[in-house]
């Protein structure tokens, strides 16, 4: 593909890729006559835009390109991984510090998990990072409310079928430790669908107590405190770009 080919793109995206917003806010802005390219308002998300020579404007403000932002943050259980919520709940972005820009969360993690989360303005990296053709790693800490036995492990890793069709399995488990009532597993997933974990364990009949996210591909959460957030040092970074791209290091001049 050539770079002019490259450079060329949608208002929507361009909004996006600029780090200014999520694409979905972006089309809002558009379609809401809020958005200009060369000084005329523009109602179409998909107008052809070229960064570095089209002037973008969004409320009259000029629009540019944004530092790289990736954080990590340990969610708690309850915060939810939204924006704003029309039933008040406490969300992810109560954490963040007043002067970080534009951040979206990277996937989910639903009201009742905890853990790893990253956020970022790069939207593309966002991409990369969910995409299921990396097959980037995440690693769970699970407690359940039996005692795990070799024929549970067995199932997870085989996978299930869901009612509505879905097929889930596990990369890897392991049980890290049993109590008389529970046990807590080690749940490895290379894809990532929705509310995966519980929805493999509710066919199998078996209750979550917790669920904690504590790695995605080198990444690990370590000792980072519930509510705690911090940006990913540049080998951090690296890292997990090597860990998408076949761990093959990648220049990496955004962070």
């Amino acid at each position: 593909m050539q770079r002019q080919n490259i450079r060329n793109i949608g208002l929507a995206r361009a909004l996006s890729k600029l780090g200014f917003c999520s694409r979905s806010q972006a089309v809002e802005f558009i379609r809401g006559g809020k958005a200009s390219l060369n000084g005329r308002i523009r109602r179409d998300p998909e107008t052809p835009v070229h960064l570095g020579k089209d002037r973008i404007e969004v409320n009259g403000k000029p629009v540019t390109a944004e530092p790289k932002i990736y954080l990590m943050l340990n969610k708690p259980r309850g915060a939810i991984t939204t924006a704003s919520d029309e039933k008040g709940r406490e969300t992810v972005y109560r954490f963040l510090k007043q002067e970080v820009s534009w951040v979206a969360p990277v996937g989910r993690l639903d009201k009742a998990s905890e853990g790893l989360l990253l956020l970022t303005n790069d939207s593309e990296w966002s991409a990369r990072v969910l995409a299921p053709e990396t097959r980037l790693e995440k690693t769970y800490h699970v407690q359940i409310g039996q005692i795990a036995d070799a024929a549970l492990l067995h199932s997870l890793v085989i996978g299930v079928k869901t009612t509505d069709g879905d097929f889930l399995r596990a990369r890897r488990v392991a049980v890290l430790r049993s109590g008389t009532r529970n046990s807590w597993l080690e749940i490895v997933l290379d894809e990532g669908k929705n509310r995966h974990i519980r929805r493999m364990l509710a066919e199998l009949d078996v209750e979550i107590q917790r669920l904690v996210r504590v790695a995605i591909g080198p990444l690990a959460l370590e000792d980072l405190q519930k509510g705690e957030i911090r940006p990913l040092t540049k080998e951090e970074k690296q890292a997990i770009n090597s860990a998408m791209s076949g761990r093959v290091p990648e220049r990496d001049s955004s962070n």
